[in-house]
């Protein structure tokens, strides 16, 4: 019906506007070779990217949408978030409009918006098909929630921000364990973005322990009522480490760090935030 056809033309023409929108406060970042990746205008001369994409840590560029490209100076990085923030000298450009991710509820249609290198703004398009709360990556690095889109992420996607129907970021995509697209959520990029100007890296606790995962024997599990069925043994122990001034041994096996199981390395990393350092 002509009904239809106008209400689809109309939602074409917001989804349009929407990219136009995000797209000025995204640019291209030239940080490894051949295909750039994708940087959101955070705040007022800061850019942040995906870590993962950033392969050096100097003769760093970026393309602006309008076609300049200038220099970029890593401030810092941090790989536990996959978040890297670059410091620019001149940002006569828009910063991102910040949305909230609280908001999001799974079937919100969302674009990923890029900026792959000379062609201008790309997008891809879906919806949210999950959500959850605080999460851990693999490498330890504490995620105030979890998003994930049901959109394609192309090569130089990788960096470019989560956009709703209005045009306002909702995250930073990345690629996370087995291609799954993730996108980080405001509220972490703002904490490690913070964290990165004023330290350059991020602060977490540490044991200095080399440790592997390990079974334990089901006589083991059931003198001491343990609730996992394995923990992680201790490898190699640096000298004066806090581990060594604790008088923990190559040998010895952890089971649980402050009452909370272990049964796995990630385990270990979750429990040593900036809270514990």
């Amino acid at each position: 019906s002509s009904e239809g056809a106008s209400a689809l033309l109309a939602l074409s023409n917001d989804l349009a506007a929407a990219v136009e929108r995000a797209g000025r406060s995204v640019i291209a970042v030239h940080a490894r070779p051949r295909t750039p990746s994708s940087g959101v205008h955070w705040r007022q001369g800061v850019i942040v990217t995906a870590d993962h994409t950033v392969k050096r840590d100097e003769d760093i560029s970026i393309s602006l949408p309008d076609g300049r490209m200038i220099p970029a100076l890593l401030a810092g990085r941090d790989a536990s978030t996959d978040l890297a923030v670059l410091k620019l000298q001149e940002a006569a450009f828009p910063v991102a409009e910040i949305g909230d991710a609280a908001a999001l509820r799974v079937g919100h249609v969302v674009l990923a918006v890029a900026r792959p290198g000379e062609r201008g703004v790309s997008t891809s398009w879906g919806v949210i098909s999950a959500l959850g709360g605080p999460w851990s990556t693999w490498h330890g690095g504490q995620i105030d929630q979890f998003i994930r889109p049901d959109v394609n992420l192309y090569p130089g996607f990788s960096g470019g921000p989560l956009v709703d129907a209005q045009g306002h970021v909702m995250g930073i995509n990345t690629s996370g364990p087995r291609n799954m697209i993730l996108t980080i959520p405001p509220s972490t990029v703002h904490r490690v973005v913070g964290q990165l100007l004023e330290k350059g890296h991020i602060a977490r606790g540490y044991l200095g322990l080399g440790m592997q995962p390990v079974r334990l024997p089901a006589s083991l599990q059931q003198t001491l009522n343990l609730p996992r069925t394995s923990g992680v043994i201790i490898v190699a122990v640096e000298s004066d480490s806090p581990a060594e001034r604790a008088g923990l041994l190559i040998g010895d096996v952890l089971v649980a760090l402050e009452g909370v199981p272990i049964s796995d390395i990630a385990d270990v990393q979750a429990l040593l935030g900036p809270e514990r350092v």
